[in-house]
């Protein structure tokens, strides 16, 4: 990069950089400079961490930078030409004047989209695309233009290893495969219109001087999600000054190291991005100058809990060392996000159609594959996409919730974690699965337009594919796998079986006539309890209200969730009129060591399956996505693990 004509590198170090490291023609901040060019950020910014970039573009500013380039060190600017492809000059008539192609805002609905799609790559997506919207695959039906010298924030595209999230990478490639994935350098850059978002990073990209302010990190939520929040938080301050983001073909290639790094590192996207986008596309503000309104966007920010307020008093050192190197804000511009929007008449829309160019996808190329596997993605949106899943895990939540988020995350509805202690970061709620029932009725109301809800406990991996010929109005549960549904005599047996018995008497007795009979008809025997482990169970929409009923007939009795729930299920309907769907769920009472040949890709579920690590995690979706060859009638062959 020291050889690229026109432009200086300023190399920014922290507590992992070796002591003697200097490079020819590159200006090197060490920890001991950037202490000593007396900005107020130093003190906020931890030592180990690539966020100490901040103190360079503030020195870049304070020396008269006009642009800057974005960067990391594991990449490679193609044929040595930062200006092959951005836009570095913005000034002049030529700039002002060029047209760029523009997605859409016909739909204003949509408030994010994966640029990916549009530089060949429909399944590929970039880190900070919110899990929601992995499975939009669709080319654009058309484009709008805009015209050009706006473009204050220019996202390049990266061959070779590009912007992606934790999940694709550890599960889309062998494990010591490095990706070499390539995009169309011939598509036309395209720009996002006001209301519409990207992800942006900080590995390739160009901040013109009227985006500046927009260069700080967060550094209260994890390193690998701070330059998307950055991202998403610029952007829409961008629509303030009238600015716009453009993407930007193959700029640079960057190289896989195969390096593994945690999910947990990507927490902060994948719990929150979706919600943030929202928000930041709902937002307004009534302040007068732009820094004004970035100070009230960061603390309200924080108040949604999105960074801390950490990051309110480094957002106010940032503006002040802004303004102290000489930096002027620019003006505001009128938004034009609640005018009514402008018809998009047939001679303004402009058609590209992407091309569709070969991927890797679990170690396979990709050829027809490909359409098969989308086709089944649109299957399972269509079949499970307004279906809530409601799961509970039993073990550390910090190790897990959000995997099986993002396992099931890509099917259904909505994705609820609960366990027994309340972890907000992880959106996990605090539930007891003993009574895990009482819960239900509060889900079933925050989603009252959901199709059913399909509960689900961490130790029974669930087999979506094999769900799809189910009956969605009927209710689905385990009353013919015996291990897991039972009969219990009650005469001889011990104190709790007694106890329970006595309480759904209790329960039964004061059930309107419809759910006596139905009880009665199914419970000939009444000296036995019906025990059901309730790994998992569907309730549709229809029956709701049934099932609230009865969970307020229970109210403060002690009755446990296994005694419960067939208990509901046998007052709501007849077993002969339940699904059959999970009769064939492979099941075992013992605990035991997870077993390749105890999965089964046809079983609608698996139990019991031990998930305790990410480690864990990626043998399981290994096991699930194994080549279709040695699983017989897989629809799946996952584009797993995250239809996408």
């Amino acid at each position: 990069m020291t050889k690229i004509k026109g432009w200086q590198v300023l190399a920014i170090g922290n507590s992992k950089t070796p002591k003697d490291w200097n490079l020819k023609g590159a200006i090197y901040l060490s920890l001991d400079v950037q202490a000593q060019l007396g900005f107020r950020v130093v003190d906020y910014l931890p030592y180990d961490s690539y966020v100490r970039k901040t103190v360079g573009y503030l020195f870049a500013i304070q020396h008269g930078a006009q642009k800057i380039y974005d960067v990391d060190d594991r990449g490679d600017v193609i044929d040595n030409d930062i200006g092959k492809h951005f836009d570095v000059e913005l000034i002049g008539e030529g700039a002002r004047q060029e047209v760029i192609l523009q997605y859409s805002h016909e739909n204003p609905n949509r408030t994010v989209v994966n640029p990916y799609i549009h530089f060949g790559q429909r399944s590929v997506w970039p880190r900070g695309l919110p899990l929601e919207k992995v499975g939009d695959i669709g080319h654009e039906e058309f484009y709008t233009e805009v015209f050009g010298g706006k473009q204050f924030i220019q996202q390049g595209i990266s061959n070779g290893l590009p912007d992606v999230d934790s999940i694709f990478y550890f599960t889309r490639k062998a494990a010591l495969e490095a990706f070499d994935i390539r995009f169309d350098d011939r598509a036309p850059k395209v720009a996002l219109p006001q209301g519409t978002m990207v992800p942006v990073n900080s590995f390739n990209t160009i901040f013109h001087s009227s985006a500046f302010w927009g260069l700080m990190l967060p550094v209260s939520v994890s390193t690998m999600a701070s330059d998307v929040l950055r991202g998403y938080w610029a952007q829409r301050l961008l629509w303030e000054v009238g600015g716009y983001v453009v993407v930007y073909p193959p700029t640079a290639h960057r190289y896989d190291r195969v390096e593994a790094y945690p999910f947990s590192e990507e927490k902060d996207l994948h719990v929150n991005v979706g919600r943030l986008v929202n928000f930041l596309v709902a937002w307004r503000s009534n302040k007068h100058r732009l820094f004004e309104k970035i100070l009230e966007l960061s603390y309200v920010m924080a108040e949604e809990g999105f960074w801390t307020e950490k990051d309110v008093q480094f957002t106010a050192a940032w503006l002040q060392d802004l303004l102290a190197v000489g930096y002027q804000q620019p003006r505001l511009m009128s938004l034009e996000l609640d005018r009514p929007r402008a018809n998009i008449g047939h001679g303004d829309r402009k058609e590209f159609v992407p091309q569709k160019l070969p991927s890797v996808h679990l170690g396979v190329e990709e050829v027809g594959m490909v359409n098969y596997e989308i086709g089944n993605l649109i299957r399972w949106r269509k079949n499970f996409g307004n279906v809530v899943l409601i799961m509970f895990c039993s073990g550390s939540v910090e190790r897990t919730a959000l995997e099986w988020r993002l396992l099931y995350g890509r099917i259904f509805k909505t994705v609820i974690i609960l366990s027994g202690e309340k972890n907000v970061d992880l959106a996990v709620e605090e539930g007891q699965l003993d009574y895990i029932y009482k819960y239900l009725p509060k889900y079933f109301d925050r989603y009252s337009s959901a199709d059913g809800f399909l509960f689900l406990q961490d130790d029974t991996v669930l087999n979506y594919w094999t769900l799809l010929q189910a009956d969605k109005s009927k209710l689905w549960i385990t009353n013919k796998v015996s291990k897991s549904w039972t009969s219990v005599s009650v005469a001889g047996n011990s104190d709790w079986f007694v106890k329970q018995a006595d309480m759904v008497k209790k329960v039964v007795a004061t059930m309107p006539a419809h759910f006596q009979v139905n009880y009665k008809e199914s419970v000939k025997d009444q000296q036995s309890l019906t025990i059901c482990n309730s790994e998992v169970f569907y309730v549709p929409r229809h029956f709701v209200p049934d099932f609230v009923d009865l969970v307020n007939l229970v109210g403060g009795l002690d009755i446990h969730h296994k005694v419960a729930i067939p208990m509901f299920f046998l007052a709501m309907d007849s077993p002969q009129n339940f699904d059959s769907v999970f009769n064939s769920m492979r099941y075992k009472q013992k605990l035991q060591s997870n077993s390749t040949s105890f999965y089964s890709a046809e079983a609608p579920a698996i139990h019991p399956w031990n998930v305790s690590s990410e480690q864990d995690f990626i043998r399981l979706i290994r096991i699930m996505a194994a080549d279709p060859a040695q699983q017989q009638n897989v629809e799946k062959y996952l584009l797993f693990l995250f239809p996408l």
